[in-house]
């Protein structure tokens, strides 16, 4: 296998589906509606407004992520129209961030006036080697990746799953906010959480899984 070096002076941060400005996960100002007319909880974050929510987005990640250190993101950095981008990226301490890219980032894939220059790379799908740990990342949960059954961790974002649910069958886990209270995880930290997990895969009968010879990725 051949997984890309991520190299930093620093510490390495990775975060997930963060939507600054997207008025519809705020509890308080949403417009969605369960089918009986309620707000959907499970689906909102506790907060009563835009503002609130996009403080404590800032703040989770400039509490712990340095100027020197490296930020992933695996996709959907904003809502609410282009300016938000750039409004949310200023105000990072950290500017060394490298971006998968998820459903909600139409305008930075299409590289509007050049907003692809922020990020040090930007990429649908990365294979990499962070802190001597081969990783797969990507925007969406994946069922089987490459390396699994060498202990390759799979992490992603896109299910804004709850803390009890962020951990897939084997080494794959949602690295987004929701799931983290609103704060980025170190790949420290999931390094060593991941250390603890078989592995394994959440699709039935994958033949990497089963001990064949001669089976390459």
């Amino acid at each position: 296998m051949s997984f890309r070096k991520i190299l930093t002076t620093g510490k390495v941060w990775i975060t997930s589906d963060t939507h600054f400005g997207h008025k519809n996960l705020v509890r308080g100002v949403t417009n969605w509606r369960t089918p009986d007319g309620e707000v959907p909880v499970d689906s909102t974050r506790d907060f009563q407004t835009i503002e609130q929510m996009n403080e404590r987005l800032i703040d989770g990640i400039n509490n712990v992520v340095g100027q020197d250190d490296t930020l992933i993101m695996l996709g959907d950095v904003s809502f609410g129209g282009f300016d938000n981008i750039g409004i949310f990226l200023e105000r990072l301490v950290c500017h060394n961030i490298h971006l998968i890219l998820g459903n909600h980032d139409h305008h930075i894939e299409n590289n509007r006036d050049f907003v692809q220059g922020r990020f040090l790379s930007v990429q649908h799908y990365l294979e990499a080697n962070i802190e001597g740990q081969d990783f797969v990342l990507c925007h969406y949960p994946l069922q089987s990746w490459h390396g699994l059954n060498k202990g390759v961790i799979h992490l992603h974002g896109h299910v804004h799953l709850p803390p009890h649910r962020r951990f897939g069958n084997g080494k794959r886990m949602d690295v987004g906010v929701d799931g983290n209270g609103m704060d980025p995880y170190s790949i420290s930290e999931i390094i060593k959480i991941m250390d603890k997990i078989p592995v394994g895969s959440d699709m039935s009968g994958d033949h990497h899984l089963d001990g064949l010879v001669g089976v390459v990725g």
